[in-house]
């Protein structure tokens, strides 16, 4: 209990779906205060104000891990309540394996800081400038069997996991009442 009263639980969907105990929380910011502008302006309008809270990564897990490569950013996409991440960088066909790291090293430091059942949804390689796969088919085929997105534009909604609008939290909440599971559906795209 804080000096003010009671701590209100969280609301957006990093600090949901993030442990209580985690050392990532307090470097969480509303909306999109953790990206850098130029990766802001990397969003469509729509996109970018239906993100509750965002957490840079790559600084948060930088200590003890500073010559490796790693993700750039974790989004909290309000509407589905899910977790994004999002990789600004250069769509280079020398890069992907890059990638392909930074996000297995990511998932695996996240690991340790999720509450159970609480999963990134959403993977986002965006291209920071042109396109320069020598053959884009195969690169985003890669990049698929790793369970990442290529994003050659900007992020669109269709990027993003898909809300059921008009869809009662209802059954979830009494499921988690009747012990029936942990109702937790962050980072599940409905």
């Amino acid at each position: 209990m804080s000096a003010s009263g009671p701590r209100s639980a969280p609301t957006t969907p990093i600090r949901v779906g993030l442990l209580a105990k985690s050392s990532l929380l307090p470097l969480v910011e509303d909306g999109l205060q953790a990206l850098a502008k130029a990766h802001r302006l990397r969003l469509a309008t729509d996109v970018a104000t239906a993100i509750g809270d965002s957490l840079d990564i790559d600084e948060a897990f930088k200590p003890g891990h500073e010559q490796d490569n790693r993700w750039d950013y974790l989004l909290g996409h309000t509407p589905s309540g899910a977790l994004v991440a999002m990789e600004p960088h250069s769509a280079r066909t020398g890069e992907i394996t890059t990638v392909i790291k930074k996000a297995t090293a990511a998932r695996a430091e996240l690991r340790a800081h999720l509450n159970e059942g609480v999963r990134v949804a959403t993977w986002l390689y965006v291209a920071s400038g042109k396109n320069h796969f020598a053959d884009t088919e195969k690169a985003v085929l890669r990049l698929s069997q790793s369970g990442i997105t290529f994003v050659s534009g900007d992020v669109q909604a269709r990027h993003l996991p898909q809300t059921t609008r008009g869809a009662s939290k209802e059954p979830a909440r009494a499921a988690r009442r009747a012990g029936k599971g942990s109702g937790r559906s962050l980072g599940v795209p409905r």
